[in-house]
């Protein structure tokens, strides 16, 4: 099996369901909760992208999608890099107010593209290297 061609394929079904998702809504409806301390649909497809734009600059050793232009303030947040959702508190989801769907569909694109080129001629050797020894297991 192609292993780069098992992740494009993988990785290539993302934007198209990131665009279903997202399709039609406003920005209130992106915005929305179903219950108190719940996560709205945009926050979701924000972190989902935040976290891979982070890892994924993080293996080619380059800035992320998320500070080299305007989609932290197309999202109403700071291009802080660190900034992926992780711990974040019902105050700091309420915070990722995307302008509307468009955003958060572009801004994927961009990072799944940056993805497809890091993930081609991928071979099976480099995905047992170690990109981060401080987990235990690694």
């Amino acid at each position: 099996m192609d292993v780069d061609e098992l992740l494009g394929d993988l990785y290539d079904r993302l934007p198209e369901m990131i665009g279903e998702a997202v399709d039609g809504l406003t920005a209130e409806q992106l915005h929305w909760a179903p219950a108190p301390g719940a996560n709205s649909i945009g926050w979701l497809v924000w972190h989902l992208t935040r976290v891979q734009d982070h890892h994924v600059a993080e293996l080619l050793g380059e800035d992320q999608v998320w500070v080299s232009g305007d989609w932290a303030a197309r999202c109403g947040l700071k291009p802080d890099p660190d900034n992926t959702g992780y711990g974040h508190k019902p105050k700091q989801v309420a915070a990722v107010r995307p302008e509307g769907p468009e955003v958060l569909v572009e801004y994927y694109k961009a990072v799944a593209a940056r993805t497809r080129n890091l993930i081609t001629g991928l071979t099976p050797a480099e995905l047992d290297r170690v990109v981060d020894e401080r987990w235990d297991p690694r």
